[in-house]
């Protein structure tokens, strides 16, 4: 009979520490929330508003090179000449835009491209840009951008009008 009634007790006493455990393990979480934003700005793009050009050379037997800065001027060494009668002399021009005040990097090419003649070839290489590196839209959300380059040009280069096959590309992107 005793048997009979511990059996209860003991069953009883299991289910009491069960339910006590499960109370303990409930009260031990706690949680927090967060919200979820976004802020949707405007992409950065850039225009080109002017094409390189590096004007007119005179070349003897030495090669020689011609440095386009992004201000617009130029100096040739070596065997360049740079004529009075300059032809047109420009930086590559772009225009950048995009959410005002945003800072963004700037890309340029790596490796020399090349300008064509027919069969004749000059290179383009070192080009730089102002702003350097990087930029900074201004208030309305634009920045002018002027990108300079070095032409290499190779002793008695053939005489004519040397142009890209393909235009080069400048990168920006927000920072």
């Amino acid at each position: 009979m005793i048997r009979n009634r511990i059996k209860p007790a003991i069953y009883s006493c299991f289910l009491a520490l069960l339910l006590v455990c499960a109370a303990v393990c409930l009260s031990a979480q706690t949680s927090a929330s967060a919200l979820l934003t976004a802020t949707i700005i405007n992409p950065i793009a850039i225009e080109k508003v002017v094409d390189m050009n590096f004007g007119n050379v005179a070349i003897g037997a030495a090669g020689g090179v011609v440095v386009l800065t992004p201000s617009g001027t130029r100096s040739g060494t070596g065997g360049v000449t740079l004529p009075t009668v300059a032809g047109t002399v420009a930086p590559a021009s772009f225009n950048v835009t995009g959410d005002p005040e945003m800072t963004y990097s700037i890309t340029l090419p790596s490796a020399p491209l090349t300008v064509t003649n027919g069969s004749n070839n000059m290179t383009v290489s070192v080009f730089e840009s102002d702003p350097p590196l990087s930029g900074t839209l201004n208030s309305l959300g634009s920045q002018a951008l002027s990108v300079g380059a070095t032409l290499n040009v190779a002793g008695s280069q053939p005489e004519g009008h040397y142009v890209s096959l393909n235009p080069f590309q400048v990168i920006v992107n927000y920072n």
